[in-house]
């Protein structure tokens, strides 16, 4: 919120000129857009229980209110993201928060639980400004900047998230589960105003049909193998980002921590280091280090479950595994999109919705598996999941790394 006062004094007294480059006000604002859009997917994880307890539902249909949120946003980014190649973002952006702020509000009101998972398909769907905006400062940024640019643009959608986590949980102690998306509704409209008054504006784009952009994402996974490759290991890091967070707040309020919703928000702000990663990732991609930073991410998704699992009966464990998965996760991110948006200058909005949707997948497919094994079987079941996204990326960077060296060498011989 602060930061948002920041942008909204800064900016509101003039339009932004025609810009061909990022200045630090813009990527501020920019970060900013990431940020709070991305959140709303998140708002609802700490309150998982508050919602279960206040809507007489399971745990297992509680969980799901995560899932339907990630499948709108998938939906989102096949359906949505695209558009940022044919309409001029400095309207696309702010008509989308808009629509945002009017479905979260819609959200707050929710008297069923069936409402409450239709409203939150529809706001992951809309949140995918956020992808749309980084895409968008991917294109404004030299080539030598690209990879520090989108990695800060990058931290603000983390510290977004992470703030999401933590504001949602003091807010629903003060005012029950539906007062953090009373606020963000507002906070939405906030925004779209100020983006209207600040985002540069863009040469107007060849006109295009809607279905040809879409039929050219699937083309671009077969055309450029990186994109699919980055793609997989987006996917395994959201699946094990997701395969932590969905089932966390069940474990932390039961025994033995029976943490209150602003506590279990609280956990939210460990992943300050996947937020640092952001950045530190994004400049060792710039420097050539890319495959280097995979192999210690993919590494570290992997180990990081021994403590997470340890967790169940140790605070310390759980605290330290949360810490070094998010570092991995979100500097793998990084990583990936330093990578893939060096392709295709023309298609960076299509090269997103390819890459983020199947990140999503991922994203579902470890939310769903994790919520189901902890109901299952309790914690170990959810973290044993988790492991496994991890050893995909292990074992996908093992095989990549032989391939190469066989053609390397068949190449000198």
């Amino acid at each position: 919120m602060a930061i948002l006062g920041q942008v909204v004094k800064a900016t509101i007294e003039k339009p932004a000129k025609a810009s061909s480059s990022l200045s630090h006000r813009l990527v501020l604002l920019m970060s900013v857009c990431t940020g709070m859009s991305a959140a709303s997917l998140y708002y609802a994880q700490p309150l998982l229980d508050s919602i279960r307890q206040a809507l007489h539902i399971g745990t297992g249909t509680a969980g799901f209110i995560v899932s339907m949120t990630q499948i709108g946003y998938i939906s989102g980014l096949v359906l949505l993201v695209p558009l940022g190649d044919m309409f001029v973002r400095r309207v696309l952006l702010p008509v989308m928060i808009v629509g945002l702020a009017l479905f979260l509000a819609i959200v707050s009101a929710a008297p069923s639980a069936g409402f409450l998972l239709a409203g939150s398909l529809i706001v992951g769907a809309l949140s995918v400004t956020a992808q749309i905006t980084v895409a968008f400062s991917a294109s404004l940024a030299s080539d030598e900047q690209r990879g520090r640019i989108v990695g800060t643009v990058m931290s603000g959608l983390l510290l977004g998230i992470l703030l999401a986590r933590t504001a949602s949980g003091y807010l629903a102690q003060l005012g029950g589960w539906r007062t953090p998306f009373r606020v963000a509704a507002v906070v939405m409209a906030v925004l779209a105003v100020v983006l209207w008054r600040t985002l540069p504006r863009e040469a107007e784009r060849a006109p295009v049909r809607y279905t040809r952009v879409l039929a050219s994402v699937p083309v671009l996974l077969k055309d450029e193998p990186v994109i699919l490759l980055r793609s997989v290991y987006g996917a395994a890091a959201f699946g094990a980002f997701n395969a932590l967070w969905t089932p966390l707040a069940f474990l932390l309020s039961s025994s033995p921590y029976r943490y209150s919703t602003s506590t279990i928000g609280l956990f939210g702000l460990l992943g300050v280091a996947g937020a640092l990663a952001a950045s530190f990732a994004g400049r060792f991609a710039d420097r050539g280090h890319a495959a280097a930073m995979t192999a210690v991410t993919a590494g570290l998704m992997l180990v990081a479950w021994l403590p997470v699992a340890i967790g169940r009966h140790s605070l310390g464990a759980l605290i330290a595994g949360i810490v070094v998965l998010d570092f991995a996760v979100q500097g793998l991110h990084i990583t990936n999109q330093s990578i893939i948006y060096r392709l295709r200058p023309e298609a960076r909005s299509r090269i997103t919705s390819a890459y983020m949707s199947l990140y999503f997948v991922g994203g579902v497919i470890g939310s769903v598996s994790a919520s189901t094994a902890y109901a299952a079987a309790g914690w170990a079941a959810s973290a044993a999941v988790g492991a496994a996204f991890g050893l995909v990326a292990v074992v996908l960077w093992a095989g990549v790394t032989v391939r190469h060296r066989v053609l390397a060498g068949s190449l000198t011989a």
